[in-house]
C-alpha cells in the first residue's frame, strides 16, 4: 500500500511531499528515510523495497528545495526563510502524520549524508520520541565549514541571500574528488560505480547541477556547525540507540575519522553506538551492488534488535 501525502512546510511557503510505504503484512515497526544534500527520497527504494520486506512501514518525503516538492513549488535549491531547523521540522510533521495512521510502533530514523546531519538535529530535540537511529555518511567536523559559514553570513547580510554563488559549494565541496582519480562528471566521490555516478546526475528529480541559494548554503553549513561536538551530543537523549555507518573512502566522513569522531562524542556523552565501517567504500554505501544487500541488513539486524525481534 502507498500513501501520497502532502503538508505545509516549517518555512511557511512550501508544501512538502511525502510518501508512506506499507507492507503487505502486519507491522513491526516504522523507518523515516530522510534524504540527503542535492537528491530526492527515491533514490533510496531498494532500501524502501527491503525494509518493507522486513515488515517496516517506510515514510520518506523530499525536503524544501529538493526533488517533486521543489518542481511543484518552483523553490529548486531555496530552502526558504526559516532557518537550518527547517528540514528537521518538517520531518518531525511527517513524522505525526505517519503516527496518526499507523500509531503504536517503535519508530526509527535513517538519515543519509545531509539527511544524517538532520536526523543528529532531530535527535536532539525529539529524540525521545524515537526507537533507535541510523546515521549513515555522516560528518565529524567538516572540513571548511567554519570558514565558509563566515564568508556566507557577510554575503547574506550585504542582501545577496537569495543569489546563488557558485564559490561557495566549490569552497564548501570541491575537495571531495580528491582521492577519486580521473574526474568526469564531478559526483565521483559519492559512488565508484560509474553507473551510479551516471543516474545520480542525469536524474531530473536529482538538484546535482542546479544552484542553491546563498542563504540555503548558510543554513546547511549552519546545519553542520549545529551538530558538531559534545555540546550536541548531551543533547541526544542517552538512551537513544545509535547505529552509525559509512564508507572509509568517503570524503564527508573524512575518510573514516569524522565517522568516530561522532561516535567519541556520543560516547564520551554517556550514548551507547553501534559503529560499522566498510572499508574502500565511497560516499553512499547503499548503492554499492556488493554491499547494498549486507548495509541494509545491518540496518534491519539493528532495528529489529530494538523492537524486540531476533536478527536474522
Amino acid at each position: 500500500m502507498l500513501h501520497e501525502v502532502k503538508f505545509q512546510s516549517f518555512n511557511e511557503r512550501d508544501e512538502v511531499h511525502g510518501w508512506i510505504y506499507v507492507p503487505a503484512a502486519k507491522p513491526k515497526g516504522i523507518v523515516q528515510i530522510v534524504h540527503g544534500f542535492g537528491e530526492h527520497s527515491r533514490r533510496y527504494l531498494h532500501m524502501i523495497v527491503k525494509f518493507m520486506d522486513a515488515g517496516y512501514v517506510v515514510a520518506a518525503d523530499d525536503h524544501v528545495g529538493h526533488g517533486k516538492t521543489a518542481m511543484e513549488n518552483d523553490t529548486w535549491g531555496d530552502w526558504g526563510d526559516k532557518g537550518f531547523h527547517t528540514m528537521m521540522e518538517d520531518e518531525h510533521k511527517l513524522k505525526e502524520l505517519v503516527c496518526e495512521k499507523y500509531p503504536g510502533l517503535p519508530y526509527f530514523f535513517f538519515g543519509h549524508s545531509m539527511g544524517s546531519f538532520i536526523v543528529r538535529d532531530y535527535a536532539a530535540k525529539y529524540g525521545e520520541e524515537l526507537a533507535g537511529i541510523t546515521i549513515c555518511g555522516t560528518a565529524g567536523v567538516f572540513r571548511g565549514a567554519a570558514e565558509v559559514t563566515k564568508e556566507l553570513e557577510k554575503t547574506v547580510e550585504e542582501g545577496r541571500g537569495k543569489e546563488s554563488d557558485s564559490e561557495f559549494a566549490g569552497n564548501l565541496m570541491g575537495w571531495m574528488n580528491e582521492r577519486c582519480g580521473e574526474i568526469s562528471i564531478g559526483n565521483e566521490w559519492i559512488c565508484a560505480d560509474p553507473y551510479v555516478q551516471k543516474d545520480h546526475a542525469e536524474d531530473p528529480f536529482d538538484a546535482f547541477t542546479r544552484p542553491v541559494t546563498n542563504q540555503s548554503m548558510l543554513y546547511f553549513t549552519q546545519m553542520m556547525n549545529g551538530i558538531t561536538g559534545e555540546e550536541w551530543a548531551q543533547k541526544v537523549p542517552a538512551g537513544l540507540p545509535v547505529y552509525n555507518i559509512g564508507g572509509d573512502q568517503d570524503p564527508v566522513g573524512e575518510y573514516g575519522k569524522g565517522i568516530y569522531e561522532v561516535t567519541n562524542w556520543l560516547c564520551q556523552t554517556g550514548h551507547a553506538v553501534r559503529t560499522k565501517v566498510y572499508s574502500g567504500y565511497r560516499h553512499e554505501i547503499h548503492n554499492y551492488a556488493a554491499i547494498k544487500d549486507e548495509v541494509e541488513e545491518g540496518i534491519i539486524g539493528f532495528m529489529d534488535g530494538i523492537a524486540g525481534f531476533k536478527e536474522n
